[in-house]
């Protein structure tokens, strides 16, 4: 059975991914920093839960480390992130270490780790960077702004050096029913809302649509690509 690594599994939108995986036949390693987020995934079958903070370099050395010789794993979903809804003049040091150690360090260890043990068991891959429309048109929070901009470009970058060994993509959702959402300011909301083409909103299911689909075999010719589920409400 081919497995895959889910990060922040514990969230709604990790949950969703993790559901819709197991249902399509994968095995499944949810990874998250909160133990009981982690407590409904146990039931799913074929799904394991390791508690992790993807943030400190050695630990999730270590969590890899231990799956080196497991040659079933074929796919790494980098969904793990922090959304504070501050403005940036109410931000302090040790705020922003937080958004930017889980938001980028998080997910750029997690890719070195999993290439690595793509490359020692001579094996082909697949990441899935979720981003979000924030790093393409901004956010209200302009740490959260900066981190998920940077997942698109660190998607591109891995995409283009290690191309023999992984393909690289990125989904860029607009906002999520998720309890993230509920941080969002209410003008912003509207904002994003006033310019969606499509009205129905976006839900944790349809962003695990779109994972299934780049995980899947009929995605083998997209790498360095962002994928836009923002219902028309970022057209570049």
């Amino acid at each position: 059975m081919k497995k895959i690594i889910v990060t922040g599994a514990g969230g709604g939108l990790g949950k969703a991914i993790c559901e819709r995986s197991v249902n399509e036949g994968l095995g499944v390693i949810a990874v998250d920093i909160n133990a009981a987020s982690l407590k409904d995934l146990e039931q799913l079958p074929n799904c394991q839960t390791s508690i992790l903070d993807i943030s400190h370099y050695n630990d999730t050395q270590q969590f890899f480390n231990q799956l080196k010789d497991d040659s079933t794993i074929i796919g790494l979903v980098n969904n793990a992130g922090i959304y504070k809804g501050e403005s940036l003049l109410d931000y302090n040091e040790a705020m922003m270490d937080t958004v930017l150690n889980v938001n980028i360090k998080g997910p750029t260890i997690c890719s070195k780790f999993f290439i690595e043990n793509l490359q020692l068991n001579n094996q082909k891959g697949k990441i899935i960077n979720i981003s979000s429309i924030s790093g393409q048109e901004g956010s209200s929070d302009a740490l959260y702004g900066l981190s998920k901009a940077a997942i698109i470009g660190l998607t591109k970058s891995l995409a283009l050096r290690f191309f023999e060994t992984v393909l690289v993509n990125t989904v860029a959702p607009t906002m999520i029913e998720t309890k993230m959402m509920e941080k969002i300011p209410t003008w912003r909301k509207e904002e994003y809302y006033a310019h969606h083409l499509i009205k129905e909103a976006v839900s944790a299911n349809d962003v695990a649509n779109t994972v299934n689909f780049l995980l899947s075999d009929e995605s083998n010719h997209y790498t360095g690509a962002t994928f836009d589920l923002n219902n028309g409400g970022y057209l570049r």
